[in-house]
C-alpha cells in the first residue's frame, strides 16, 4: 500500500467521502427536490444525506468539523481549534441539480489555518482524488464501486503531475460562475503573446484539473466559501501548485471568523 493510505485520518474522510458518493448518487437517481436556502443557494436531499454520512465518519476522529450543512460554530468557540475538518457535502449543487455529473464531495483537514490532507471524490465517474501536503503526495483512484476498499483505492492509485511550462495557456474556469473578472484575466494572457484556451469545469474538479496537469491556471474572481476550496486546494499544494489570496497575496487561510474566501489565483 502506498504510504500516504497508511494515515488514519486519510483513510477515514476516503471512507466517508465514498459513502457519501453512494448516498448521492442513490438521490441522483431519482426525481428529488430542491430547497433555497436563505443565502439563496440550492439544497438537495443529498446534501443532507452525504452530511450525514460524513459527519458520523467525522465525529469520531473528535476533531471538530466545519460543514456547509452543520450549523455554524461561533468564531469565539472556533478560533481556539488549531486542527479541524473542512467539508462540503456535495460541491456544485448547481451541476448536481443539472444532471451534469461535475460535483463533488470535499474533505479537507485544516491545521493552523493551512490545509494538510484533501481528499475529492466524484461520484457520477467515481474517481478519488487524495493528497498529503506534508509529504508532498497526490493522487488520483479511478474506482468501479462506492464500496471500494482501502487497498483497491491503493491499487488503483496514480500519482498527480502538473503541467510543465509551454507557449500555450489552458484556463479553468467555472462552469456556472464565468465572471468578467475571469475573461479580464484571459485576455491579459493573451495580451502577452500566448495562445490561451478555457476549460469549463464545475465544483472543485477545477483544482483537479490543475493538479492533475490538464490546465495551467484556475483563477477565481467570484465568492466562494471554506469548503468549496480546503479540499482542493490540499491536493494542488501536494504537488507544488499555489493557492493565492488576490487580497493578501498570501495562500488562501482556513477558520477564518467569515469563512468567505477572498479571490484567488491557483497555479505554479
Amino acid at each position: 500500500m502506498i504510504n500516504i493510505l497508511e494515515n488514519k485520518k486519510i483513510m477515514t474522510a476516503i471512507k466517508a467521502s465514498l459513502d457519501a458518493g453512494k448516498v448521492i448518487m442513490q438521490v441522483y437517481d431519482t426525481s428529488f427536490n430542491v430547497e433555497i436556502k436563505d443565502d439563496k443557494s440550492p439544497l438537495t436531499e443529498a446534501d443532507k444525506k452525504a452530511n450525514e454520512v460524513i459527519n458520523s465518519y467525522l465525529i469520531d476522529t473528535e476533531i471538530p468539523i466545519i460543514s456547509e450543512e452543520n450549523k455554524q460554530i461561533d468564531y469565539s468557540i472556533r478560533k481556539d481549534w488549531s486542527t479541524c475538518w473542512i467539508v462540503d457535502p456535495v460541491d456544485g449543487t448547481k451541476e448536481f441539480i443539472k444532471r451534469n455529473g461535475e460535483f463533488t464531495v470535499n474533505i479537507a483537514l485544516v491545521e493552523s489555518g493551512r490545509p494538510i490532507l484533501g481528499v475529492i471524490y466524484v461520484p457520477t465517474i467515481k474517481r478519488l482524488y487524495f493528497a498529503n501536503v506534508e509529504e508532498k503526495n497526490a493522487y488520483s483512484a479511478d474506482l468501479t464501486s462506492h464500496d471500494s476498499s482501502i487497498d483497491t483505492v491503493g491499487a488503483n492509485a496514480k500519482p498527480l503531475k502538473p503541467k510543465t511550462s509551454s507557449n500555450s495557456v489552458e484556463v479553468v474556469g467555472s462552469r456556472s460562475h464565468m465572471s468578467q473578472e475571469t475573461l479580464d484575466f484571459v485576455e491579459n494572457i493573451r495580451s502577452s503573446g500566448k495562445e490561451v484556451s478555457i476549460v469549463s469545469k464545475g465544483s472543485s474538479l477545477k483544482f483537479c484539473l490543475v493538479a492533475e496537469g490538464k490546465a495551467d491556471v484556475y483563477p477565481r474572481f467570484a465568492p466562494t466559501m471554506e469548503w468549496d476550496t480546503a479540499a482542493g486546494q490540499a491536493i494542488c499544494n501536494a504537488v507544488g501548485i499555489n493557492v493565492i489570496s488576490q487580497a493578501t497575496k498570501e495562500p488562501l487561510l482556513y477558520n477564518k471568523e467569515n469563512l468567505l474566501n477572498p479571490w484567488f489565483v491557483a497555479s505554479k
